[in-house]
């Protein structure tokens, strides 16, 4: 899965596109977790999209930040601390998510990026945020790597789940207040549990109707 090209909207999220076409919002609920659509170790290495420092860059306007993809400085070795970064919280929030044991490694690998200097942030003339400049890849990482420290050591470290459909591992953090969030996203994995749902009902009432599908290999999403 890879960010859609375009402008950012300014609802919290990230539009993706799938491998089998369209694109919906996804809004992990927090910063660090939309680095997560960028790929990760492991069987999620085939959906990586940091092969470069300008695809980081090119990041940076679809993420929280809305940063403008020149605002921060980003070299070869940068690119490869914020996969590491990324590929540790991947699987720190998977244990959270699925109540296993964290690991002390992926743990010190969040408290060495959190350790440098994070981005800065700034008011412009007119009140608005401004971009932090001048600013660098190690800022950057610095600045995911705390928000996945607060996030894993915050209230909501007990919300942070797995979407709940059978062929899809995206990862987010339930910020409603019922606590109930199951989908990565209603329009698209919460919908076509409905539809699977009204289908089975269907066939439970129409034994004539025939088999429904079976589930498939689960993948990051599909």
């Amino acid at each position: 899965m890879t960010d859609r090209d375009g402008a950012p909207d300014a609802a919290p999220g990230l539009v993706l596109s799938a491998p089998g076409g369209g694109s919906f919002l996804f809004d992990p609920g927090a910063l660090c977790l939309e680095l997560l659509t960028t790929g990760g170790p492991g069987d999620l290495s085939r959906y990586e999209a940091l092969h470069r420092p300008s695809d980081l860059a090119d990041w940076l306007p679809r993420s929280r930040l809305r940063l403008p993809a020149g605002a921060v400085r980003i070299t070869a070795e940068q690119l490869a601390d914020a996969r590491t970064l990324r590929d540790a919280l991947w699987r720190l929030a998977a244990a959270r998510a699925h109540g296993t044991a964290c690991s002390a490694a992926d743990h010190a690998a969040l408290n060495r990026a959190a350790a440098r200097p994070p981005l800065v942030p700034q008011i412009a003339p007119d009140g608005t945020a401004a971009a932090p400049l001048p600013a660098d890849g190690a800022q950057l990482v610095s600045t995911l790597a705390r928000d996945a420290i607060a996030l894993l050591t915050g209230p909501y470290a007990d919300r942070i789940r797995e979407c709940g459909a059978h062929n899809c591992r995206l990862v987010f953090v339930d910020t409603s207040r019922p606590g109930r969030r199951r989908w990565c996203s209603m329009e698209r994995c919460g919908n076509r549990n409905k539809v699977r749902a009204l289908r089975a009902r269907r066939e439970s009432e129409d034994p004539d109707a025939g088999a429904g599908p079976t589930a498939g290999h689960r993948t990051f999403t599909s």
